[in-house]
């Protein structure tokens, strides 16, 4: 089973920026498409961004153009750097580790091998 282990939250202002992290463990699932979630209170999780270990990127559309996914593959960590926040964005963010390599499935919550335990973003208006 995957480990990961999300850090980097905390309340900031509207047009204020985080960076958020996510550490995982056990190299099979390093190689694969990784990813960050959100969930606000009352709503579903969503899918906000994707990487997989090329580098190649996909996006929510309500991120695109604040939100930047990256990836360090030597130090098993996953990045979102989040700019223009909007309280909109307030939520509790995960990270997701895909069973494959492709990242066609996981944006949308599918073939999910492993979850976060979640890192809380609050933004203020």
């Amino acid at each position: 089973q995957v480990q990961l282990v999300e850090s980097g939250g905390g309340s900031v202002q509207a047009g204020g920026s985080l960076r958020l992290s996510c550490a995982a463990s056990r190299y099979s699932y390093t190689s694969n498409c990784m990813g960050w979630f959100r969930q606000a209170p009352g709503k579903e999780r969503e899918g906000v961004a994707t990487v997989n270990s090329a580098g190649s990127t996909g996006y929510a559309d309500s991120v695109k153009g604040r939100f930047t996914i990256s990836r360090d593959n030597a130090k098993n960590t996953l990045y979102l750097k989040m700019n223009s926040l909007k309280a909109e964005d307030t939520a509790m963010y995960y990270c997701a580790a895909s069973r494959w390599r492709g990242c066609t499935t996981l944006l949308k919550g599918l073939d999910v091998a492993g979850w976060g335990q979640g890192t809380q973003v609050t933004v203020s208006s």
